[in-house]
């Protein structure tokens, strides 16, 4: 019997592979696949350019580009040009006149040094130089491929500065072309790109259009400040929303630099972070501080609002090393992470400084415009809804009845909105509280359900809800504010019928609702200067007994003024808690919460408001206790009617002067006119305060409460029985009057 184990070895022998043998690359491939890193794109070789006219002191660049730069990328400058005798090295890889030795890039100011951006364009595209130098009496033009000329420089008409234009870019990179097909994607990455290098230089004049276009999509002017270039660029809807904001660090154990630029306050709101970083004067992206600084802004403001930043880092050349990235995108810094840091706790403490208000920009409704809305009564008459209850009928585009067209435009939820009210600065220990407790209560206030985990709060909120009268719920999403009917009513309009609502009790319920819903997650109003109880209360008690002057009863008041302001300080903790409201040990009124944002209450009102927390809150019972005390702030937030007298018609004349009675006069003289009431007869500076708390009033039911109550208000089943919401008018009824007329 054969064996054939050797054979076997033989054969194993002879299938070994040999390891590949390492080639030495040609010249060309090595130099394409080189430019491919250098230039990965379009916005890549507009980039490089751009830098290139920025280090030859352009004071103007201009921009051409035709189908995304996959056609032509013309960029022309009038810096100090290119010298005749450089012309045929100026393609070669690494030829450039910014450094001569490996040292000098610890020193590096110049945005180039490589000398490789030309090189790589000609090896993966046309390139095309035009250039003249100060003194010259003509230019020349000379082409390129591959990194050499393809002919000698023709001299040529030519202004001051140099153009280079690159044409057929990727004709050679198939896969790369094909990826970059679409112009409409790489066209606004360049537009952003210019937009970017426009900011920061603003001694240099940009502008960036598509070829053959009349009308530049980027177009700057050398401006004076900073501000000015963003307004230009960006528009004034994103310049009116920046902050100012400068931080630095000396310190050579963490780090050295200085920082300034701008970022986006409380109002400014856009789906996507715009940020634009130069360290040294040289535009890359750093995406430790740009997640550093999206963390400050999702926990600072609502909704994740994503942020506009420029900011322009300088440190000591010798701590950047810029040679890290081939289209030098990014940069290493020494003690980056002590850098960062630092700028993020300037960011968090500007942005906590300015978050006190908030700022809505509207548009203006043309009043001309008709809209027509059907809308019918049910024939079955529901007790519960009453004269309340309305629907909206779908029907074919056909002719509206003349009596059931609706003049003003009823789809503007929220009327016509201006700037909102102030809140007091926070307090000294709130700005400086740590990021991780801010972003806490950002949650918990993005998600109510998890703040109110308590069960009376959730047994509260379920009464509102099951209380809700779903016509006048209907009427108040969709009414349209008319004006004031006197003092205490407004007249608002919903579809073809006209209603009085009283303003002080939807109000004190929406502040009430409103109060339950933010229950121990409020913001605060900071007083300029503490409140003492001691005398706050007694006002209120004197102002309940005005006939009384036996001093009995004013040992009584201070005794009751006493008890509570013990009670109030002994519940001192749990207001502070769950409403905000802080009373210090030394018995003073220091903050109350925001309840309705943008509303600030009359704090005419705070004497009576802080004897009603003594004495009218269940302190017994939970559910009862934050009810009352909801029930007590609803009252003192309500839109109340000022404590001077209405100053208009009749109201006049409360502000004449006191003078002593002529006994020729007739006592009936007392209720004159007001027509008959003189100037000198007026006391003008009460009555200008006056006419000022009541324009305010005015102006806050239209522009607060209206818009407010549209949007969280849930009406209860008895304000349609109360008087609260009552129907004077009714467009289809008003035709039949005049019908019969």
């Amino acid at each position: 019997m054969e064996i054939d184990e050797p054979e076997q070895a033989t054969d194993s022998t002879e299938a070994r592979v040999e390891p590949p043998r390492i080639r030495r690359l040609d010249e060309s491939v090595v130099n394409r696949i080189a430019a491919g890193e250098v230039i990965q794109r379009p916005a890549s070789a507009v980039k490089e350019l751009v830098e290139n006219s920025l280090d030859a002191g352009a004071t103007s660049i201009s921009v051409v580009v035709k189908d995304g730069g996959l056609k032509l990328i013309q960029v022309s400058d009038n810096g100090h040009g290119i010298r005749y005798e450089d012309l045929p090295i100026l393609c070669e890889r690494h030829t450039t006149s910014k450094l001569s030795t490996y040292e000098d890039l610890q020193t590096i100011k110049s945005m180039g040094f490589r000398g490789e951006a030309l090189a790589s364009m000609t090896y993966v595209g046309h390139v095309t130089v035009t250039t003249i130098t100060e003194g010259q009496l003509h230019g020349y033009r000379v082409s390129y491929r591959d990194g050499v000329m393809e002919h000698e420089p023709r001299p040529c008409a030519a202004v001051r500065g140099t153009q280079i234009m690159v044409e057929n870019l990727f004709y050679n990179m198939i896969a790369r072309r094909k990826t970059l097909q679409s112009s409409s994607d790489d066209y606004p990455k360049i537009i952003d790109l210019i937009s970017r290098f426009a900011v920061h230089n603003i001694s240099v004049s940009f502008s960036c259009r598509k070829h053959g276009a009349n009308r530049a999509d980027v177009h700057t002017v050398a401006s004076c400040s900073r501000l000015d270039a963003i307004r230009t660029v960006y528009g004034v809807s994103v310049a009116r929303d920046l902050m100012e904001i400068t931080t630095s660090d000396d310190n050579p154990a963490r780090s050295i630099f200085k920082m300034d630029g701008f970022i986006s306050n409380a109002n400014y709101v856009a789906k996507k972070t715009t940020m634009i970083l130069f360290i040294n004067d040289r535009l890359v992206e750093c995406t430790a501080l740009k997640r550093a600084i999206e963390v400050v802004y999702s926990a600072t403001l609502p909704k994740a609002s994503k942020p506009f930043i420029y900011m322009l880092i300088s440190l000591p050349s010798e701590h950047v090393d810029v040679n890290m990235h081939p289209t030098k995108r990014e940069v290493s810094l020494l003690n980056q992470e002590s850098l960062i840091e630092t700028i993020q706790t300037a960011v968090e403490s500007k942005l906590m400084n300015s978050n006190t208000s908030r700022t809505f920009q509207t548009q203006a409704v043309n009043s001309s415009v008709y809209t027509s809305q059907t809308s019918h009564i049910s024939g079955k008459k529901d007790p519960e809804n009453s004269a309340f209850s309305s629907g909206t009928s779908r029907t074919k585009s056909q002719k509206v009845p003349v009596h059931k067209m609706v003049r003003t435009d009823a789809r503007d939820p929220f009327g016509r909105l201006h700037a909102y009210w102030q809140d007091g600065p926070a307090s000294q220990h709130e700005k400086k509280s740590d990021l991780a407790s801010v972003r806490n209560a950002v949650r918990l206030r993005r998600n109510p359900k998890e703040s109110a985990d308590l069960t009376s709060i959730h047994e509260l909120l379920g009464d509102i809800d099951s209380n809700v009268h779903s016509g006048l719920l209907d009427i108040v999403k969709n009414c349209t504010y008319v004006g004031l009917a006197d003092e205490v009513f407004a007249l608002l309009q919903h579809n073809t019928h006209l209603y009085l609502m009283n303003v002080v009790s939807v109000s004190k319920e929406l502040m009430y609702q409103q109060a339950i819903r933010r229950f121990s997650h409020f913001n605060a109003i900071q007083l300029s200067e503490p409140a003492p109880l001691q005398e706050l209360l007694m006002m209120a008690l004197k102002e309940e007994d005005l006939e009384s002057v036996d001093d009995d009863n004013d040992d009584l008041k201070q005794k009751i003024a006493e008890v509570n302001i013990e009670l109030l300080k002994q519940k001192a903790e749990m207001l502070d808690e769950l409403f905000c409201i802080h009373i210090d040990q030394e018995g003073n009124l220091t903050r109350l919460p925001v309840i309705l944002d943008q509303h600030t209450p009359d704090m005419d009102y705070v004497p009576e408001f802080l004897l009603s927390l003594g004495n009218d809150v269940d302190w017994e019972n939970e559910k009862e206790c934050f009810q009352t005390i909801s029930a007590v702030l609803g009252n003192f937030y309500a839109i109340h009617p000022p404590v001077l007298p209405n100053p208009f018609g009749s109201g006049i004349q409360f502000y004449k002067k006191r003078r002593e009675a002529s006994p020729t006069k007739d006592l009936g003289n007392e209720s004159a006119n007001p027509e008959d009431v003189g100037e000198d007869d007026v006391d003008h500076e009460l009555l200008a305060e006056a006419e000022t708390a009541w324009a305010q009033r005015e102006w806050t039911i239209q522009h607060v409460l209206f818009p407010s109550m549209r949007l969280f208000l849930k009406p209860s089943k008895s304000m349609a029985t109360n008087g609260t919401f009552v129907q004077v008018a009714s467009l289809e009824k008003l035709y039949r009057i005049f019908e019969r007329c």
